[in-house]
C-alpha cells in the first residue's frame, strides 16, 4: 500500500442494506487481514449510522477469527443507544456467515468540560530521524526478518526515536531493552478537514507496533526463532481533535507479557504536546517450539 489514497479506497464501504456494509481487504504479505483495517472499517461503518454532530470518543473490540483476504467482509451495525448526548453502536464483522470481529463504539456531541492531560515524553523531533524502511535497510544483513517486514509499503510513515539502538541486542548481551518506544507517525498524503476521516485513519495505524513493543525485551531470542503474533482485543479513546497529515508521537509501553500474551498501551500526542488519543491492546505472542 503506497500512500493514503490507496488506504482511503480500501476503507471505503459499500452499502448493502440499512446498517449493513461490505468492505474489501488489502492483500497483506502475511496472508491474513490486517487488524487495523478491520478496526478502521468497523469505525467507518458505525460512523455511517451516527449523526454528523457526534464524534467517536471510545471503542472496545475483540478479534475472534483470522480474516480471509480473498473474501469481502460484511459489517453489521446494531443500534444500542441514541441518547441526548451519547450514541452507542455494536458492529460485527462477518465472513462465511461467522463473526471474525466484534466492537462497541460510543459517540458524543461536542461538549465543554474540565481539561488536563499528561506531559508528552521528551524525545527528538521527527526531522533527522530514520523511518522504519531506512532502519530495515541498515539491518538487512543482521536481521533479515525485520528487513522483510519493512519492505512492505505503508500509507503511514513511522520514525522511531531510538532508531537502530533498540535492535542492536545480541544473544551475548545481558541487558535487555525496555518494553517501551516512541514513534513519530504521519499519513503519506494529505487528508480532508473532516475529523471523522482522521479518526478512522488513526484507528488503522493504532494497530502498528503495539505487540512489537512487547517483544523488545526478548529481541535476542525473537531474532533467532519464528514468532507468531496476533491481536486479541483493542481499545481506543479519542480525547481531542487532531490531524494525521501532521506528525503525531505514538508513545508505547508494554507493562506485561505472560501466558503466551503481551499487553501494550500507548498515548498519541501532537507536536505541541497535546494528548489526543490513547490505546490499549493484548495480543497473542508465541515462539516456535
Amino acid at each position: 500500500m503506497k500512500d493514503f489514497d490507496e488506504l482511503r479506497s480500501v476503507l471505503e464501504l459499500e452499502r448493502i442494506e440499512d446498517n449493513l456494509y461490505r468492505g474489501l481487504s488489502y492483500r497483506t504479505p502475511w496472508g491474513r487481514v490486517f487488524g487495523g483495517q478491520v478496526l478502521a472499517q468497523s469505525i467507518h461503518a458505525a460512523q455511517l449510522t451516527v449523526p454528523d454532530d457526534r464524534m467517536l470518543h471510545s471503542m472496545h473490540a475483540y478479534f475472534l477469527l483470522a480474516g480471509d483476504i480473498d473474501l469481502p467482509i460484511v459489517y453489521d451495525v446494531e443500534h444500542l443507544r441514541d441518547g441526548g448526548s451519547y450514541t452507542t453502536r455494536r458492529v460485527k464483522a462477518i465472513q462465511k456467515g461467522r463473526p471474525i470481529f466484534t466492537m462497541e463504539a460510543s459517540f458524543q456531541i461536542n461538549e465543554e468540560g474540565l481539561s488536563h492531560s499528561i506531559q508528552m515524553p521528551d524525545v527528538p523531533p521527527p526531522e533527522g530521524l530514520l523511518n522504519d524502511k531506512q532502519i530495515g535497510e541498515k539491518l538487512k544483513e543482521t536481521s533479515p526478518e525485520l528487513y522483510r517486514l519493512t519492505r512492505t509499503e505503508r500509507p503511514i510513515e513511522c520514525r522511531p526515536t531510538r532508531g537502530l539502538e533498540q535492535y542492536s541486542m545480541n544473544a551475548e548481551e545481558t541487558q535487555e531493552p525496555e518494553p517501551r518506544q516512541h514513534i513519530w507517525i504521519k499519513a503519506c498524503g494529505s487528508l480532508n478537514d473532516n475529523d471523522r476521516t482522521h479518526q478512522v485513519a488513526l484507528t488503522y495505524v493504532s494497530d502498528y507496533n503495539l505487540l512489537a513493543t512487547a517483544l523488545l525485551p526478548h529481541w535476542a531470542m525473537a531474532s533467532r526463532k519464528k514468532v507468531f503474533m496476533a491481536s486479541l482485543d483493542h481499545a481506543m479513546w479519542f480525547h481531542r481533535s487532531f490531524r494525521l497529515d501532521d506528525w503525531l508521537l505514538y508513545s508505547i509501553e508494554s507493562p506485561s507479557a505472560s501466558s503466551g500474551r503481551g499487553y501494550s498501551r500507548g498515548d498519541l500526542f501532537t507536536r505541541q504536546g497535546e494528548l489526543v488519543a490513547s490505546v490499549a491492546q493484548e495480543g497473542l505472542i508465541r515462539t516456535q517450539r
